[in-house]
């Protein structure tokens, strides 16, 4: 292994992120009341142009008259190529008060977005006082974000999460699909005849979660576009638990379930990993440095792994129980 070790990720619950629009209000106590991990008010592709002023103030006002319990709020500002960035960013911090805990940075392209996000906060952070520095959750939508996605990852130690925007991302790479997320009909090999439809976003998933591992950086699946299909989400949600992705996002209310049953362990895999951990201890009292569990080799690389389900469990029952309280 390298002499530079690979940074632990954030500490944060992070299985779901449920996305309203900002320039609905009426829905801002229903998300605060999901059981979403973390709720993004969008300021982006689902406000209107003509709509983008009001809803930005409407955001404003919501940080600190709604009371969000424990969850993560994070919104997300309009693209760097757009009129309103940055007075989105300059009104979230100025007006919007210290409950705010994340901006989500739409279309990175490069290493170099970040550091113009980053340069605005720092200097609106120094303004008003700020003594908690916000988090930037961002999303990977273009040929040149997939492309620079390393450099993107390590860009700023404000970078908490990093997600794939299925259907902006299709599109800068001239996919021919409409889908957001998912299977796509034409993608499939042929076997004796039957078809096999794979993956097309798994090889940009995967660089997605090589590139966050790399710099401690939490992978989030994107959007499932259509909401209807329950067994489409699971799966996909699966595949992307199975990459090493940690949540996934809900564009609909009734994706909030399918996503946390998904991305939160269940009492047998953190039963079986506590058991590992024993069985590993139990090796090493003995001067061995592997065992066998359940009739399978399990040894440090067995230890990493048994960890992560079992920090992942804690933290998810710490939240429950504070929300609890």
């Amino acid at each position: 292994m390298s002499f530079r070790h690979q940074p632990a990720p954030p500490a944060r619950p992070n299985r779901c992120h449920l996305f309203g629009p900002g320039s609905r209000p009426a829905i801002f106590e229903k998300m605060a009341a999901s059981a979403a991990d973390i709720v993004n008010l969008d300021l982006e592709d689902s406000v209107a142009p003509s709509d983008k002023e009001s809803a930005r103030a409407t955001v404003v006002k919501a940080i600190g008259a709604v009371d969000w319990g424990r969850k993560t709020l994070s919104v997300r500002i309009n693209g760097l190529d757009s009129p309103w960035w940055y007075r989105d960013v300059v009104d979230l911090i100025e007006q919007g008060g210290p409950r705010l805990d994340s901006i989500m940075v739409p279309k990175v392209g490069c290493a170099a977005d970040l550091y113009a996000v980053d340069a605005l906060i720092t200097a609106a952070e120094r303004a008003v006082g700020r003594d908690r520095p916000l988090a930037l959750d961002i999303i990977i939508e273009s040929a040149a974000g997939i492309t620079n996605v390393a450099e993107i990852a390590a860009a700023t130690p404000r970078l908490v999460s990093m997600s794939l925007g299925a259907a902006d991302f299709a599109a800068s790479m001239g996919m021919q699909t409409t889908g957001i997320g998912g299977t796509q009909e034409n993608y499939y090999m042929l076997q004796d005849g039957s078809r096999h439809w794979s993956d097309p976003w798994h090889w940009a998933q995967a660089a997605i979660v090589a590139a966050c591992r790399t710099h401690g950086v939490l992978p989030v699946d994107g959007p499932f576009g259509d909401f209807s299909d329950d067994e489409g989400f699971r799966a996909q949600a699966r595949r992307s638990a199975t990459l090493g992705m940690v949540g996934k996002w809900a564009i609909h209310p009734k994706q909030v379930a399918l996503a946390n049953e998904v991305f939160t362990p269940t009492e047998e895999a953190v039963a079986e990993a506590r058991e590992i951990l024993e069985a590993m201890e139990a090796a090493k009292a003995r001067g061995e440095g592997a065992t066998v569990y359940k009739g399978r080799l399990v040894d440090i690389a067995s230890i990493k792994q048994a960890e992560v389900i079992v920090r992942q469990a804690e933290m998810i029952g710490d939240q429950g129980t504070a929300s609890a309280g």
